[in-house]
């Protein structure tokens, strides 16, 4: 999915113009990349976390020439997907098939 395909279903669904779909769009992305950019981390439930990660400096090797290479400290993002959309992905990947909830089961095996 494009940024794109996400302004098109906003005109599509919400009966907003392509301008406010288009502004509403980037105002969220905005958000969440100067969220980012401050370390702060993101969580939108369904879906998944966005983390900032440290990175601190060190020694690494030029692969080629085998000399020692400072590399500098750095941030880094991780995304971790939610348990809902997990579950969702996985039940999407599975063979065209009714799904049958079946009992949670205990600690001690017993439903």
């Amino acid at each position: 999915m494009l940024k794109s395909d996400l302004i098109a279903t906003l005109v599509a669904k919400r009966q907003l113009t392509q301008n406010q779909a288009e502004e509403t769009v980037e105002t969220i992305l905005n958000s969440m990349k100067a969220a980012l950019c401050k370390g702060d981390n993101i969580e939108i439930r369904g879906l998944g976390a966005f983390h900032v990660k440290e990175y601190l400096g060190y020694n690494g090797r030029n692969p080629k020439t085998g000399s020692v290479i400072p590399v500098k400290p750095k941030r880094g993002i991780l995304f971790r997907t939610g348990k809902e959309l997990r579950d969702r992905v996985n039940r999407a990947g599975e063979p065209a098939r009714e799904h049958k909830l079946e009992p949670a089961k205990s600690e001690t095996g017993t439903a």
